[in-house]
């Protein structure tokens, strides 16, 4: 699975370089969150296979926090992506003769630019404050990867700054993006309804499909697997 998903993310960036008629926003975000999947899935996969194969267990403490940051930090910038593409959608959907205007390269760069920023300065307190818990030799993290809430419940102190942190990240950042995002559907759904013709309809759902599936399976499971701890 991890070699399907390699490939077809480097074929997608390969078919994007390669095809001019694709050299717009709407590709570019695509590029932007097939290299965010590429960093997130390498940053887990392999010490979860070597833990498969080789009954390789043990992570030193820098490397799982390493792990941790870069997870974490591309989670985040796959939410703020999925944002901007839900934006974009409605930009080209609700106002389309201001599409190349409002989502001109420049102001493509800077969002990116500012995902990339933002998701950095998000995610350090969790380096930081995992960092300064003091810890006991042995520690089992149940799980395939190390994510920000297993590491630290393993502490021997009063992580509760650490958790509410945590909980601040999952609903009030992704949170937001996802309200955005819906923000940006429902002007969407309203400007379908004002469609007249059937070709329109399925031109539309056929153009926002994929990205709702994208958006649903992401945001649904990283809330599970962020509850769940």
């Amino acid at each position: 699975m991890y070699i399907i998903a390699v490939s077809r993310i480097l074929t997608i960036l390969f078919i994007i370089k390669r095809e001019r008629s694709f050299h717009a926003p709407m590709y570019y975000f695509l590029c932007m969150l097939a290299i965010t999947n590429l960093v997130l899935s390498t940053s887990m996969l392999p010490k979860m296979l070597s833990t498969f194969w080789f009954n390789s267990r043990e992570i030193d403490f820098s490397a799982s926090l390493t792990e941790m940051y870069f997870i974490h930090l591309f989670s985040v910038m796959e939410s703020g992506i999925l944002m901007a593409m839900g934006f974009d959608r409605y930009v080209a959907i609700c106002d389309p003769l201001r599409h190349c205007t409002v989502l001109a390269y420049h102001m493509v760069a800077k969002i990116d630019l500012a995902v990339v920023l933002l998701g950095g300065m998000i995610i350090l307190p969790y380096l930081i404050l995992t960092r300064q818990w003091p810890y006991s030799e042995t520690n089992i993290i149940p799980d395939t990867y190390c994510a920000h809430t297993a590491v630290v419940k393993l502490a021997c102190a009063d992580t509760c700054i650490s958790s509410y942190y945590g909980l601040f990240v999952l609903f009030f950042v992704k949170g937001l993006n996802m309200f955005f995002v819906a923000l940006s559907y429902t002007q969407i759904l309203r400007a379908i309804f004002s469609f007249l013709t059937k070709d329109a309809w399925l031109k539309t759902f056929g153009t926002c499909s994929s990205h709702l599936c994208s958006i649903l399976a992401f945001f649904i499971s990283a809330l599970f697997s962020s509850l769940t701890y």
